[in-house]
This record gives C-alpha cells, structure tokens and sequence, in this order.
C-alpha cells in the first residue's frame, strides 16, 4: 500500500471519530505498527499530507508530533521526516564497571565506533582538577559515536593525561582493552547520571530529533592506587539506554 492510499482519508476519517488530529494520529501510527510504513519509509511534506487529506498543515502537524516525540517519526532538518527503525535497548549495570563494547558482547551484539576526534591536547581546568593534572601536562582526547550492531547509542568524549595514553590513536575498538594492556585498566569509577535535552549536532548523529530527550554521564574512573584516570562525558539516547542498579536492604542495627 502506498502513502497515499495509507493517507486517504475517505477510508479513515469520519465525523464521529474524535478530533481530526487524532485520527491522523491513529491512521500514521496503525500503518507503522503493522509495517504498512516501513522503517525508512520517507513521508510526504506537511504541505502534501494537508492537501492529500483535506486537513489544515495545523492539523498536520498536531498528528505527527506526538509520532515524533514517541519515536515513531523521525525528523532531520533538509531531509524531511521519515519512519524510524526500531530500537532494541540497551541495558548496563551500575554495579559493574564495563567498557560499552563489553556490555553489548554480553548480549551477543556487535560495537562498533565511527570516531569523531583524537588529538592530543593542553587540558582544560575541569581536566586539571579532574584528573590531578599540572598546568604543564598535555591530555589525549577521543571523541566517538559507539554503535550496536547498525543503530546510533551514544556519544562518548574522553580524557587521560598522556602520562596514561601517550597516544589516542593507539585505542582500537575498546579503550579499556587498550589501558589494560597499559597496565592502567580503572577498577572503579564514579558516575553521575542527568536527564538532558539533545543539541542540533548530537541530535544529528544519533539520529533523533533535536531536542529529543537523552541521559548525560559523567564518568571519573580510578585506578586501585586511587589516581584518577579517565574523564568521560557522553550523551547516550533517551530512547535506547537502560540502567539498572541493584539495590539492597540495610540491615537493622
């Protein structure tokens, strides 16, 4: 079936049921759960969806939003809205301290990374503090965008002092398999976990809407010897991202 027969409204849209918008909703939503809409599938411009169904672009657009915020529809600025692959989320325990590429073994699915920037750099007074760095100390920066099997997760920007990684480019897949073949593997960090709202850029290569909620983590990670070693900061998906903390129960003195 074709967006346009999906969209005509003589075989959806009736007086008695509900509000325009909604109904719009229902039709879009109904073609995407029963595949009718395939994830990929492009959709026309509001402008079209108005004229291919009788409705204001106002209408339109009320229908499509709540598809968006759902994840249902994604938008991209120059591309248009098209409807969005299904994703399989991902769990990580706050109890263990594990790389991503080793979460997402576990699970028997496949990393990978595209890596946005490595370079070798003088640190920044949040590094300095951080880390325990002098101001004549040089950090290595690595900036990625870590993948499980073909979908987008999180964006990942660490530092070290090069006293721990002298060079960036020496991390292939796992950056915790190269600092323990370094002999400098953390063995417990610190995390903090805060609700945000994506940015144009991020939003972009995690292939959500701008603005889309995500989950910001900080990460300070420590040798045994107490010496802080890594400083990560990454945006994961909102929509894809699970953490799962076990809990116990104190005992009565």
């Amino acid at each position: 079936m074709s967006v346009t027969e999906i969209l005509n409204p003589t075989s959806w849209l009736t007086p008695m049921g509900g509000p325009r918008y909604i109904q719009l909703q229902r039709r879009i939503e109904g073609a995407i759960q029963d595949n009718s809409l395939a994830p990929g599938t492009p959709l026309p411009p509001e402008r079209e969806i108005a004229a291919m169904t009788g409705l204001s672009r106002v209408t339109v657009r009320k229908a499509v939003g709540p598809l968006v915020e759902a994840g249902l529809i994604v938008q991209r600025r120059g591309s248009g809205s098209v409807v969005a692959k299904p994703v399989e989320k991902v769990e990580q325990s706050l109890s263990l301290l594990t790389s991503f590429s080793e979460d997402l073994a576990r699970r028997g699915q496949k990393s990978r990374s595209i890596w946005l920037d490595r370079a070798v750099l003088m640190p920044s007074p949040e590094e300095i503090m951080a880390l325990g760095l002098g101001t004549s100390h040089s950090v290595s920066r690595l900036s990625r965008l870590r993948f499980a099997d073909d979908t987008p997760l999180a964006i990942e920007r660490a530092s070290l002092s090069t006293e721990v990684l002298p060079d960036p480019y020496a991390v292939g897949a796992s950056l915790y398999e190269t600092l323990d073949d370094l002999g400098f593997r953390p063995v417990k960090a610190v995390q903090r976990i805060s609700a945000t709202n994506l940015g144009q850029e991020d939003a972009a290569l995690l292939e959500v809407r701008d603005g889309a909620a995500g989950l910001q983590i900080t990460r300070l990670s420590y040798l045994s010897s107490g010496q802080a070693v890594e400083l990560t900061k990454s945006v994961y998906r909102g929509d894809a991202y699970d953490f799962v903390a076990e809990l116990k129960i104190p005992r009565n003195e």
